[in-house]
């Protein structure tokens, strides 16, 4: 399922961040997913992505793109 969302929170450090759909629904993203391969993003910026079940069993997105 392709999603938009807006970033809230990305930890440059360890490369983990949180993305909220219009529904108000957060899932996390690991950096190596934004699809440019910048490996950065900034709070606040708009994106879509495809959501996903991440290795621990946790919804997730993947394909990050930012709009």
């Amino acid at each position: 399922m392709i999603i938009e969302a807006i970033v809230v929170g990305f930890d440059e450090a360890r490369g983990d961040g949180v993305v909220r759909d219009e529904r108000g629904r957060e899932f996390s993203f690991h950096c190596v997913n934004i699809a440019d391969g910048t490996r950065r993003i900034d709070a606040g910026a708009l994106v879509r992505a495809r959501r996903a079940v991440g290795l621990r069993g946790r919804d997730e997105v993947v394909d990050l793109v930012k709009l």
